[in-house]
């Protein structure tokens, strides 16, 4: 389920041997918008631009009627527009989740709520195998395992039918749902996801679709809504599991059209580039309270480093493990907000490992990140694919210097000296307005 890689095989560096990074697995906006919008990015949007007319969407049933188009998705920003020269660019900070599934323990609500208090836009990563039932499961042809094979357990037809209900939720509440693909193979053996050939890939996105799409089918209901939005036109990126893999499916994305993958191991903040023609938005190494090397900014690298990947160690480690846990995260952020103004991304699984220390850690710093945007900061908390909108329209040579500052840099002379130049294409090669 889980694969552990040292921080120096991860690229971050030598002379931290003791620090671990891994990609684990999971088991509305209120009425103040604070969309990914406003000055520097989005433009003025309402929060819901482009949802027609009032009262409910048309609502177009597709295949079986397991997803339905019903429009534009609403609670999203205005149109993105470039920067202007010599223009701060804000400081996005994207919270992301694997898995995306309901396992009963209630998180998947608790961090839809906090996202609604908090206005702030994710991304769900769902792990397609979460809508099948397990009495189905050999409809999954895993590539290089058995039929019905998986490194993560079916869910019960109760958390199939809950994890339906939050998806529904998060889509219409302005969130992005990507892909966690779906059996989560990260062993050493052939099976592994570290092996599979770009057409492999493709076999296992589009299953992963497939159960996304045919849910009703696959289960039999028919008392529960349609997930509210086009699979096909949603999926625009994904996180491998174990952050394992990316070099082949890389591929297989731009084929498909995707706009960015999550799998990157061992990032940096800094601003990110495109690979193979795809934006690369890895996971990055933050500063961890107290030790001499930096950890990967997710859940479950938080705590490898603590408890040596036992995900039920001493209660009395607890509150200094918490404190840690959201203190990286924070000093991640302002370290971005402060110097450079990169990206900062967030990883998470809806799991209680070690007593739940680890979302109330990221709830401590979304409330955090919040308060600061609540202040006057330019601080857009947006989906992947809200970034990605941003990134999308920004002039290359802006984008070209914003990767010249390293981490913890500040633009010598101040953001109105470091980007006074002017450019004349987008990051997509149109002409800039």
């Amino acid at each position: 389920m889980r694969h552990v890689s040292r921080r120096g095989v991860l690229g971050l560096g030598a002379g931290a041997v003791t620090a671990l990074g891994l990609a684990g697995c999971g088991t509305a906006v209120r009425d103040r918008q604070h969309e990914p919008g406003g000055a520097a990015g989005a433009g003025s949007g309402n929060g819901d631009a482009g949802s027609g007319s009032p009262g409910a969407p048309e609502v177009k049933p597709l295949g079986d009627g397991s997803t339905a188009d019903t429009g534009a998705q609403p609670k999203q920003p205005g149109k993105p527009r470039p920067l202007e020269p010599g223009e701060t660019p804000p400081q996005f900070v994207v919270f992301s989740w694997d898995g995306a599934g309901d396992v009963g323990n209630g998180l998947f609500e608790r961090f839809l709520k906090a996202s609604e208090d908090h206005g702030a836009h994710m991304t769900f990563f769902l792990s397609g195998l979460y809508l099948l039932p397990e009495s189905k499961k050999r409809l999954y042809q895993p590539p290089n395992n058995a039929p019905g094979a998986s490194d993560i357990g079916y869910l019960t037809d109760d958390h199939i039918r809950t994890t339906l209900k939050n998806l529904r939720r998060a889509w219409l509440d302005g969130h992005e749902i990507g892909t966690h693909f779906n059996g989560h193979f990260c062993g050493e053996g052939s099976g592994s996801v570290a092996h599979w050939t770009p057409k492999q890939w493709r076999s296992e996105i589009d299953q992963a679709k497939s159960f996304v799409r045919e849910w009703r089918t696959n289960t039999g209901w028919t008392d529960l809504d349609p997930l509210p939005f086009d699979y096909d036109r949603e999926l625009v990126g994904g996180r491998t599991p174990c952050l394992l893999g990316q070099e082949n499916l890389l591929p297989t994305a731009r084929e498909l059209g995707w706009r960015y993958d999550a799998s990157s191991p061992g990032g940096l903040q800094v601003w990110p580039d495109r690979k193979q023609g795809v934006w690369d938005l890895p996971l990055q190494a933050v500063p961890f309270p107290g030790r001499s090397f930096e950890v990967l900014s997710m859940d479950y690298n938080m705590l490898a480093n603590q408890s040596l990947n036992s995900t039920k160690a001493p209660p009395a480690n607890y509150p200094a493990w918490r404190e840690q846990a959201a203190g990286a995260y924070i000093a991640g952020f302002r370290r971005a907000y402060e110097t450079n103004r990169a990206p900062f991304f967030i990883g998470n699984h809806f799991e209680e490992w070690n007593g739940g220390i680890y979302m109330d850690a990221v709830e401590e710093a979304l409330q955090h990140i919040a308060r600061e945007r609540d202040t006057g900061a330019d601080v857009r908390m947006v989906s992947f694919r809200q970034f990605t909108d941003w990134l999308d329209v920004q002039r290359e040579d802006v984008l070209t210097r914003l990767r010249s500052l390293g981490v913890g840099q500040e633009p010598a002379g101040g953001w109105k000296r470091f980007l006074a130049a002017t450019g004349t294409r987008t990051a997509t090669g149109e002409k800039a307005a």
